[in-house]
């Protein structure tokens, strides 16, 4: 049995192991996303037109914390890769609606296939039977913490 004091210790070393873990996991799953020529903020604005759906800049520029200069550069990057498209906001005409293009949403699937590819073949070759059937708790668990 463990006192308070040494299950509250128990609870932060846990926490900051996992907050470690969870950082190399997402760097490792970056590196399999092939992100080609898109920087980490324009991927951001991608992952964020997918997720919310078609919005202006300037709330986008808002809900990624970005100046709106700065999410002006990164729009017109978007748009000369062909990754998003405006058209014109049909509740306000003079804004300018941007949504992902076909061909963003066809890379945004690979990537995220490849992703889950490299993890599943990680899972398989380094775990056993009984260690997948632990990360499974383990995901339910975090699952419920992320709640």
């Amino acid at each position: 049995m463990h006192t308070p004091q040494e299950e509250h210790e128990r609870a932060l070393q846990l926490a900051g192991d996992l907050r470690i873990l969870i950082g190399k996991l997402r760097r490792r799953l970056r590196e399999e996303a092939h992100l080609g020529d898109v920087s980490m903020s324009q991927a951001s604005v991608l992952s964020r037109l997918e997720r919310d759906g078609p919005a202006t800049a300037s709330s986008l520029a808002r809900a990624e914390g970005m100046r709106p200069q700065s999410m002006a550069a990164t729009v017109l990057a978007l748009t000369e890769a062909q990754l998003v498209t405006g058209s014109p906001d049909p509740a306000d005409g003079r804004q300018t609606l941007l949504t992902l293009t076909d061909n963003c949403r066809a890379w945004i699937a690979a990537s995220r296939a490849a992703r889950e590819d490299w993890l599943a073949r990680t899972i398989e070759t380094r775990l056993t039977p009984d260690e997948v059937s632990e990360l499974n708790h383990a995901v339910a668990l975090l699952k419920r913490l992320a709640q």
